[in-house]
């Protein structure tokens, strides 16, 4: 048998033996217990419609400055040699208008803002969402007491169902599909951040180059720097978060779907009003019948106007769901097919104008007004995928994904509107190179159009798991959807791929930086975790240790910080090796992410006792979802010591219970407050002492130079990189030690 087979086998004749208990709740073995207030679940507070509406308002300046931008540079992306067929402007028109159908407003709007994870949206949130239903996390640190949070429970799939079984055994059993689901949620995370990247180069140099139109002094090279200098502005707000953002942003990007809307029903009135026809997909097929490789390459460029429709399910943690449909339905979508629709009845009567199609089409009256307003509806496109990056990178962050960063919580409102520093900065550099590289936006868009394909494809996929596996929709309906949507995507994926080498392979190129340092974090990560579970202390070890005179007890509560759950670290016996002093309070705390949005705080603590009553030895796991913000020290602590009391009483007065007997509940009491004041004096004398294991972590001898490279250099570099634990986890420094401890994995 493996080394691995026998670790496993032994974890598993473990928690067997831990998870025995009687209807009373006592564990035969480990004796243990757990708090959990409120048992059962607990439906999220539904949002009343004062607050819908004023999220809808709010997520027009958010979400749809992407989308809405799209028209401006759509029609010259697909006729960059000029219209060559008067009807190949309504066969394009079909296009755009039914893929805007297909899967902004079906797929999106409808069926993807359906699968949040407790109202949060993106790639992590589908996968944190699948992790729940089937163990494909690779990661080891699942607890029975998992499903006991209120967040945390699904509906248990009915046996009957043999599909939905058959596909959640097959995930679960093949570790290869585990890798395949991880590596293709870090790729449609990279390809989002790509988007962030992209989106505010195109959409800025967009609008700013549409002075052209009024005035030939301005050369691209001044297009160019006004359009850094407009990004870096952009990025230097977004300290001031998605709440004030959305409320600044919202008004003009409400006026901007306006004008484009009554823009284009003036151009559709004027001009031709026959492209009413092109709601024929006949149109469709005529115009590949007559380009045949040209019309599938020009897909390309009409991807393009779904760009932004990611953001919808990416950014939902900072709105909700009802909130986005209604901004999408009543003003977002009516105003970009109007927009669409009145430059194509323009370009009937003008194709030669197909390389600047907005601009060309926007009445001479209103043109410096909607010079104006475009520019700063560009700016404000930008913030979708910038909101949609951090959201991401957060939920990425706290499943163990993405190196450490700062996570900063900019409302107390809403828990999902977050700004991260680091990931700020590196996207303002990206996207001012980006800017200076390509000058224009004909190869962005290439580029631009590869990320959104393959963010569509990975999330389709996702869907269509959670379709069977949690939903059980009919097979029919997810057949319909996979040849419609799916095939769709699909040929979308196929034709930007084809312009790999004019600009398509930038996205491709971010994304595989950001998969590699994403992958070989969880890589040295687990590694990491995996150590500390197969060497962690023993029972025996531990209460040798409790019971050894030659160890000092100190007055003082020590929080040991491990990340293991299924034991203590190794580090532990290190530490009393060199320093043979304990304290009279121990906890070991264990800092744990579920893959949940939120959890209750008065779930959130979860203690067991280590050892007998006058060891004073505890265990506590903290599980956060990923949403939720890191508490101030503080209150961290008051609520900590809170709830160790209110285990212990719990935990002697369940004994009394089970004697039945007046004389041992009022011994029991007795001990209660013994233990309670034991907890006091520590606090009161000694205080509060931190302890955190250093590990330096290097591949074992005999590893592959593979492996080496990955743990001794670059994990080890991103760990010099990042923040540290107790910067992460705001420990105060005053009183933290250190314990430093080599790890060969």
């Amino acid at each position: 048998m493996e080394r691995g087979d026998v670790i496993e086998e032994e974890r598993s004749q473990e928690e067997n033996q831990e998870q025995e208990f009687d209807q009373h709740g006592i564990y035969n073995g480990l004796k243990r217990r757990w708090i959990h207030p409120n048992q059962g679940h607990v439906s999220p507070q539904a949002l009343d419609w004062g607050t819908i509406m004023k999220l809808a308002f709010q997520s027009i300046g958010v979400v749809y400055g992407d989308l809405g931008t799209s028209p401006l540079y759509v029609l010259p992306g697909v006729f960059q040699t000029g219209v060559k067929h008067n009807d190949d402007i309504l066969g394009v028109l079909s296009l755009i208008f039914y893929s805007l159908m297909l899967i902004t407003l079906i797929k999106y709007v409808f069926i993807v803002l359906a699968a949040n994870d407790n109202g949060d949206g993106g790639t992590f949130a589908l996968y944190s969402l699948i992790c729940r239903y089937a163990k494909v996390s690779l990661t080891p640190n699942q607890q029975a007491e998992d499903i006991e949070v209120s967040n945390y429970k699904l509906d248990v799939p009915n046996r009957r169902l043999k599909r939905a079984s058959f596909v959640k055994s097959m995930l679960e059993k093949n570790q290869i599909t585990k890798y395949f689901i991880l590596l293709m949620t870090m790729l449609g995370t990279s390809m989002v951040i790509g988007d962030g990247i992209l989106t505010p180069c195109i959409s800025v140099l967009s609008a700013v180059g549409g002075v052209r139109e009024a005035t030939s002094a301005l050369t691209d090279n001044m297009i160019m720097w006004i359009s850094v200098a407009i990004l870096i502005i952009l990025f230097q707000i977004q300290r001031f978060g998605t709440d004030k953002i959305g409320y600044s942003f919202a008004p003009i990007l409400t006026i901007w779907f306006i004008f484009i809307g009554t823009v284009g029903l003036y151009n559709f009135v004027k001009h031709d009003p026959g492209v009413i026809k092109a709601v024929n997909p006949m149109y469709i097929v005529k115009y590949f019948s007559r380009n045949k490789k040209n019309a599938w390459i020009s897909l390309g460029g009409v991807i393009l106007c779904l760009t932004g429709s990611e953001a919808l399910f990416a950014d939902l943690g900072h709105f909700s769901v009802r909130s986005i449909q209604i901004s999408s339905c009543t003003i977002v979508f009516p105003s970009v097919v109007l927009a669409y629709f009145g430059q194509a009845s323009y370009l009937r009567k003008h194709s030669q104008d197909a390389s600047n199609a907005f601009y060309s089409s926007v009445p001479k009256p209103i043109y410096w007004p909607m010079f104006i307003v475009a520019v700063m509806a560009a700016i404000i496109a930008s913030q979708s995928l910038i909101s949609a990056s951090f959201s991401i990178v957060q939920q990425s962050l706290a499943l163990g994904c993405f190196p450490r960063v700062k996570v900063v919580h900019t409302s107390s409102k809403y828990k999902g509107q977050v700004y991260v520093p680091e990931i700020n900065t590196l996207l303002m550099v990206a996207c001012v190179g980006v800017t200076l590289g390509f000058k224009n936006t004909l190869q962005i868009g290439n580029a631009y159009g590869i990320a959104v394909a393959f963010v569509f494809t990975i999330t389709s996929s996702f869907l269509v798991l959670v379709m069977v596996m949690i939903w059980k929709t009919n097979i029919y309906l997810i057949i319909i959807y996979a040849l419609t949507i799916g095939l769709l995507e699909f040929l979308f994926l196929s034709s930007v791929l084809y312009k790999f080498v004019d600009g398509g392979y930038l996205p491709l190129l971010f994304a595989l930086t950001l998969v590699t340092i994403m992958y070989l974090w969880s890589y040295g990560y687990r590694k990491t975790y995996m150590y500390e579970l197969e060497n962690k202390v023993s029972k025996g070890k531990l209460m040798e240790i409790a019971s050894d005179p030659s160890i000092h007890r100190v007055p003082g509560l020590a929080l040991f910080y491990t990340e293991l759950v299924q034991g203590i670290s190794p580090i532990f016996t290190h530490y009393v090796a060199n320093v043979p002093v304990l304290h009279s309070i121990l906890v070991f705390v264990s800092i744990k992410c579920l893959p949940i949005s939120t959890v209750p705080l008065k779930e959130r603590f979860l203690f067991h006792r280590l050892n007998s009553h006058e060891r004073g030895m505890f265990r506590c796991v903290v599980r956060y979802g990923y949403k939720d913000a890191r508490t101030e020290w503080e209150s961290f602590k008051e609520v900590l010591v809170s709830q160790l009391k209110e285990f212990i009483r719990n935990d002697v007065l369940m004994s009394s219970e089970l004697a039945d007997n007046d004389k041992v509940a009022n011994v029991d009491e007795e001990m209660v407050q013994r233990e309670v004041r034991i907890v006091d004096d520590a606090l009161n004398f000694g205080g509060v002492v931190h302890l955190m294991g250093e590990k330096e972590v290097m591949a074992s001898k005999g590893s592959s130079f593979l492996k080496k490279l990955a743990i001794n250099y670059v994990y080890n570099w991103l760990k010099r990189c990042v923040r540290q634990a107790d910067e992460f986890f705001m420990i105060p420094r005053k009183r933290l030690l250190k314990v430093g401890m080599t790890y060969e994995i």
